[in-house]
């Protein structure tokens, strides 16, 4: 069983920081693309950052040189520094896992149960 739990969610006023950590567990025997979505009210998921075990990355325009995505593949966890933040950007974000998991399973996407981050104006 594989499981994905974040943290570091908030509230922030406009212009603050916050931080978000997504650590993974389980029977893991590789971890691929890792990334962050976020879902805001009335709107659809979208992509926020993904990076490779490489640790390539890709940004959505909106946040490109405010957050940076980072991880940690000894501690397989990944990061989500968020500075300069917009009431925009408030929203439930959610980490996501490329996973090959120890055994017969498959290698597939896992799920966080999701954070929410508010930013105040």
């Amino acid at each position: 069983q594989v499981q994905l739990v974040e943290s570091g969610g908030g509230l922030v006023q406009a212009g603050g920081s916050l931080r978000l950590s997504c650590a993974a567990s389980g029977s893991i025997f590789s971890i691929n693309t890792m990334g962050w979505y976020r879902q805001a009210p009335g709107k659809q998921r979208e992509l926020v950052a993904t990076i490779t075990s490489g640790h390539s990355t890709n940004y959505a325009a909106s946040v490109k040189g405010r957050f940076t995505i980072s991880r940690d593949n000894a501690k397989n966890t990944v990061y989500l520094q968020m500075n300069s933040l917009k009431p925009e950007d408030t929203a439930v974000y959610y980490c996501s896992a490329n996973i090959r998991p120890t055994g017969w399973g498959l290698t597939r996407d896992y799920w966080g149960q999701g954070t929410q981050v508010t930013v105040s104006s």
